[in-house]
């Protein structure tokens, strides 16, 4: 049996955008009626986000057929959801292991929509870490995925199965893109579907029929795409865990504190805390290491945390709870792994060549960081002050970590080269940790004191 989650959250409504008619502002005044939702239902098409997709169909899918005649498979049906299994993958390939594959792939893939019956012991959450998997071990496999999910979305009248398949999406994208030649043409399919004002209106998007569903899963998926595409050359480090799938999945409709650029993670805390002016789970995390000892503590920031404990504790700093950590190694760990995973270094791209080039000068390495954005200064002052008071030599005496020491294992989460050439980044990692000793040494943040 499959977990309970899989028959959960009933919803109602239609894949499509609204008639003009029907604005987000009368939504929001009363729930939309199941008249609303056929009125709607029958008032939209494809629009173009869908005739690019048939576009690219007509030029890359398998010819596939079907009945005793074995006629050829209409391109709008091939597009469209199905019941029925398939015998052979969406995309034309030449890959033996996309072949072997995209079957078993479909039919996983209808079984995390509910379109199939699962196997005994499948979970919501093991059916999509075997979907990641097998895309993450056979890159050809991606685009054919995404095919698949565009598929079964598209005329998908069980609302159900409608839901879970953009969430299927989601999920996928938060840990891989595309290709570059599929990518724009799911960019345009899943942008057909987005609409913001749903997103900023209705918060608690369960209660509501599923056009606003998928509105909001279309935004979280563009949100991804985009953010996985610029990341694509990171390599991870470790397989998909059936903990990341789960959390891919919550954090659709629960943004997390990490991963996102820092205005994100300001305006998620806006309610709890209006008036900070630092992420909670910065200051956070930093005191965290101070009441664990962490200035007594050899090693701190350089010797490695076990990874099972960081990503227990990152779950539950995740949750606006501190935890019973009890290993100053764990929150050093968390804290470098938040500013290493900030969607945009606390350095912005567009100052990074002028940090390379102040490395060792200490009035211009100042002078940058006055340049900043102020939530990045004061981010970044905050970090730097934290690393001077462990700079300090009574404090060096028992951790082993001088400013240089410090500098080099803070260096690569504050800093991002933009380049792709092996020789520049390494001659570039020399100065990345010049840059932050120097700052360590000469940047006087004193005006942090008592700032929050």
């Amino acid at each position: 049996m499959m977990d309970s989650a899989l028959t959960t959250n009933p919803i109602t409504g239609s894949l499509h955008r609204p008639p003009q008619g029907m604005t987000a502002l009368s939504l929001m005044k009363k729930p939309p009626s199941e008249s609303d939702f056929e009125r709607y239902s029958s008032s939209t098409g494809g629009g173009d986000g869908h005739n690019l997709m048939e576009k690219y169909a007509q030029e890359n899918l398998n010819i596939h057929t079907r009945g005793l005649l074995r006629k050829k498979v209409p391109v709008i049906d091939m597009i469209s959801w199905t019941k029925d299994p398939i015998r052979k993958p969406m995309l034309a390939t030449l890959d033996k292991s996309v072949k072997n594959q995209a079957c078993e792939l479909f039919r996983l893939v209808q079984i995390y929509m509910s379109d199939r019956k699962p196997k005994p012991g499948m979970t919501l959450n093991s059916v999509g870490l075997d979907i990641v998997t097998m895309c993450y071990n056979t890159l050809g496999l991606r685009d054919e995925l995404f095919v698949q999910i565009c598929r079964q979305t598209t005329e998908n009248h069980k609302r159900d199965s409608l839901r879970r398949g953009w969430e299927l999406l989601a999920i996928c994208l938060a840990f891989f893109p595309p290709s570059d030649k599929f990518g724009p043409y799911l960019a345009g399919y899943i942008a057909r579907h987005c609409d913001p004002a749903y997103c900023a209106m209705f918060p608690d998007v369960s209660k509501w029929p599923i056009h606003i569903q998928v509105a909001h899963y279309a935004g979280v998926c563009i949100k991804r795409l985009e953010r996985t595409t610029v990341n694509a050359k990171r390599q991870r480090l470790k397989k998909p865990t059936l903990e990341e799938i789960d959390l891919a999945r919550l954090h659709i409709f629960r943004a997390s504190m990490f991963g996102g650029t820092i205005e994100e993670i300001m305006a998620l805390q806006r309610d709890r805390y209006p008036h900070r002016r630092l992420p909670w789970v910065q200051t956070t995390l930093s005191e965290e290491v101070l009441r664990l000892q962490g200035t007594n503590t050899e090693g701190i920031f350089r010797v490695p945390a076990d990874f099972d404990e960081v990503h227990q504790l990152k779950q539950v700093v995740d949750q606006w709870e501190v935890g019973d950590c009890g290993d100053a190694h764990v929150a050093a760990a968390l804290l470098k792994l938040w500013y290493r995973e900030l969607y945009e270094p606390l350095i912005p791209d567009s100052l990074y060549q002028a940090a390379i080039n102040a490395h060792d000068d200490p009035i211009q390495a100042v002078a940058l960081v006055n340049k900043l954005p102020e939530i990045n200064r004061l981010v970044l002052s905050y970090l730097i002050r934290f690393l001077q008071y462990f700079a300090q030599p009574d404090i060096v005496t028992a951790t082993k970590m001088d400013a240089s020491n410090l500098a080099m294992v803070m260096a690569p989460n504050c800093l991002r080269c933009t380049s792709d050439d092996p020789r520049i980044i390494y001659e570039n990692t020399r100065k990345e940790m010049a840059f932050i000793r120097t700052l360590i040494q000469h940047l006087d943040t004193t005006f942090m004191e008592g700032v929050v």
